[in-house]
């Protein structure tokens, strides 16, 4: 088995999407579940990363970065209708839905193009367009560090919400995914009742999708709300879809009607951040380098020298106006790494 690579004093500016100036003490470089057992021993925090699209370094890291590269991707038939997919955590999300689609395995279409690595997928229980990881997982691989033992959580165990799981909240910290199991059909069932999706749909003549065709869309779709990283740095949507009672959903719409809304989780109300924070005027709004992207103000971009500083203004300032107007407070979507962690 190769040894580890541990590197010392490493930039992490290339390591997360945002690209905000920070470093790390250390970094080590995960390629086999089985190095787990052999890591160089150490007192420092621990924070593992994957690509780097759901985290924001807002300062230094002060201990170690532990890079999850764990690869490969296994298939197995379960019956006629349906075959199970094992992911290793390390892999491209996006190139795994591609290899999914090419060998006829469906039920992830809606989720191509959504940037990040296998691992992180769970973490944020990603969805888009209708469709969340949670309708196609049955488990997940990790190390549990308190107890230095491989577990396998199915799906119930993993406490799936919107963009959460307990890997975000009551166990932050403690596992380290290294795979996970999904089972996707044989047969081609789309999804396509999301609005903008079905819009986008009916607009390309496309009232029966080939799957292509309705990754391909979506595909359109995010290429249109979302900037490529690789040319402006961003983390994605930066802020949760807020989620309210039932009463207070329908007081902001008597006085905001064209708010935009979908049924939530425990018959609560999902509002559409994006919408809230674009009536406020925020859309191209800029604190130094930190803006809000012209082209969706969901999105939050780092112009080229946004420092960390720039950013919690800018946070601060989006968060305390949609509280004074709505009495909604948004949260981050993204994992913000903050120097005192």
């Amino acid at each position: 088995m190769k040894p580890v690579t541990l590197r010392r004093d490493v930039d992490l500016a290339p390591l997360s999407t945002f690209r905000l100036p920070a470093r790390a003490r250390e970094l080590v470089i995960l390629e086999h579940p089985e190095q787990l057992e052999s890591l160089p021993p150490t007192d420092l925090p621990l924070l593992v990363l994957g690509d780097g699209s759901n985290t924001v370094f807002m300062g230094d890291w002060p201990g170690r970065i532990l890079l999850n590269r764990l690869g490969g991707m296994r298939v197995e038939p379960l019956d006629d209708n349906t075959s199970r997919v094992d992911a290793g955590a390390g892999e491209n999300w996006h190139r795994l839905v591609r290899t999914c689609i090419d060998r006829g395995l469906h039920g992830l279409e809606n989720l191509v193009m959504i940037p990040g690595s296998v691992g992180a997928a769970p973490m944020q229980n990603i969805g888009a367009y209708g469709v969340e990881l949670s309708d196609v997982l049955e488990s997940v691989r990790a190390w549990d560090w308190q107890t230095a033992e491989m577990l396998e959580l199915s799906r119930d165990d993993c406490a799936l919400g919107y963009r959460d799981s307990r890997f975000k909240t009551t166990d932050r910290g403690r596992f380290l995914i290294t795979g996970i199991s999904m089972r996707l059909d044989h047969e081609f069932r789309p999804r396509a009742d999301y609005q903008s999706l079905a819009r986008a749909l009916t607009h390309r003549r496309l009232s029966k999708p080939t799957p292509r065709q309705l990754a391909a869309t979506v595909m359109r779709l995010r290429r249109h709300r979302l900037p490529d990283p690789a040319r402006l740095a961003n983390a994605g949507s930066f802020f949760k879809n807020p989620v309210v009672e039932t009463a207070v959903a329908r007081d902001l719409l008597k006085e905001f009607p064209a708010l935009p809304h979908w049924p939530g989780d425990n018959q609560r109300v999902k509002l559409a951040a994006g919408w809230m924070i674009e009536r406020l005027g925020f859309r191209g709004y800029r604190i130094g380098d930190a803006g809000v992207y012209q082209h969706h103000a969901l999105v939050l971009v780092n112009h080229g020298q946004a420092t960390a500083a720039d950013l919690k203004v800018l946070i601060d300032k989006v968060r305390q106006a949609i509280r004074r107007e709505y009495g909604v407070t948004l949260e981050p979507e993204p994992l913000l790494i903050e120097p005192d962690f």
